[in-house]
């Protein structure tokens, strides 16, 4: 990590600085002999980019703690979550752990299949008794388990801000004792606080769904907070997110881009269901002819593909998946979920696209230069 980088990000660090205190002292080893196989269910809201990378990456983490056996799990670009956990629950791969094909939950952005796949799932917990962990993979997930109406072990993996969106009210407390919540409390703060000191914009262009769901995605509470402290000028839209047709929100997502870019010197691009390659692509092309910067809330993915700037974390999704087996390890071994650290922070790398800064005309100063850890000199196609 370069020096300069090291002094930023440290400064925003100390300003969140808190002290944690949490109890870690369950085996993360599998036992000697275990009398059946412990059932793993998986319960999403809809396919995104994200869950399976976390999957696959805490799958690789189980294989490394001695939960499964060390096998190539396939990935590829076209696989969806719901073909990898099919592909998974027909392996024999572990003595230890069974992923039943039944056991797999996605509701599609779908409202009302949502309700139904959460009342058939926690009828199954209740009645049935043959699931003994659930990977709530996001924040539809969370939300719809984080709840006294069962009480089988549930980790929340990746949702954007679980305390903004109500899952839980504290990075210390679950608030159940059957459930344990991934959460980094300050990481849109240090995303949001960093971009503004690297760019000095002025007005910042948001575009989200305004909904409590949508608005804990794009961490609008933190950036109004940062806004007020920093002084900057928050211009919002509103776009259609977390619906079945991926069409109309790629395309209020799009709308409103052209709508802030001649509102604003600055976007700030949350994540939601609009996102895309083709969306992602529209959206750099926007900015860039408007000379507007651009800030990849999602990573160094998509500063490849043209936006200016994003922070990421430098080995991608694997110290997470390391944090979240260690979790599922602890949990088969008997913890309380609720005893367990829910806390992931991870230093970030900073991304800088060199040929949109020429584009759009910024000026990069040996600052902004001397603190990127990456830079890309094209856009990528």
């Amino acid at each position: 990590m370069k020096p300069i980088k090291c002094i930023l990000i440290a400064l925003i660090v100390v300003f969140f600085a808190k002290s944690y205190a949490v109890s870690n002292d369950f085996s993360t080893a599998p036992p000697n002999s275990i009398p059946e196989k412990k059932r793993i269910a998986y319960y999403e809201g809809g396919e995104y980019r994200d869950y399976k990378k976390v999957l696959i990456a805490t799958i690789y983490s189980l294989m490394k703690l001695g939960w499964i056996d060390e096998i190539e799990v396939p990935d590829n670009p076209n696989q969806t979550t719901a073909q990898l956990w099919e592909w998974l629950s027909k392996q024999e791969i572990s003595k230890y752990i069974d992923f039943p094909e039944s056991a797999f939950y996605s509701s599609n952005w779908d409202e009302k299949l949502r309700e139904d796949n959460k009342q058939s799932l926690i009828k199954r917990l209740n009645k049935q008794g043959d699931i003994d962990l659930v990977f709530a993979m996001g924040t539809w997930a969370g939300l719809d388990l984080a709840n006294d109406k069962h009480s089988t072990p549930t980790i929340v993996m990746t949702s954007s801000d679980p305390i903004s969106a109500g899952i839980i009210s504290s990075p210390n407390d679950s608030g159940y004792d059957h459930l344990m919540v991934q959460v980094d409390p300050e990481q849109h703060a240090r995303q949001i606080k960093l971009y503004h000191e690297l760019i000095g914009f002025t007005k910042l262009g948001v575009a989200f769904e305004n909904t409590p769901v949508g608005r804990s995605y794009a961490a609008i509470d933190t950036i109004y907070a940062a806004a007020e402290e920093r002084g900057f000028e928050v211009v919002p839209c509103y776009t259609k997110s977390d619906i079945p047709d991926r069409n109309l929100a790629v395309s209020s997502l799009i709308e409103c881009y052209q709508y802030l870019a001649d509102k604003v010197n600055s976007f700030y691009v949350p994540e939601q269901g609009g996102i895309g390659y083709a969306s992602i692509k529209k959206i750099v092309s926007i900015a860039n002819q408007h000379k507007i910067s651009s800030f990849s809330q999602y990573g160094y993915d998509d500063v490849k593909y043209g936006y200016l700037l994003s922070l990421s974390r430098p080995l991608g999704h694997l110290k997470e998946g390391q944090f979240l087996a260690e979790r599922v390890s602890e949990i088969l071994n008997g913890a309380k979920p609720r005893d367990l650290n829910q806390i992931f922070e991870d230093n970030p790398d900073i991304y800088l696209n060199m040929k949109t800064a020429e584009i759009i005309g910024f000026h990069l100063n040996a600052y902004l230069l001397a603190a990127a850890d990456k830079l890309y000199w094209r856009i990528e196609d």
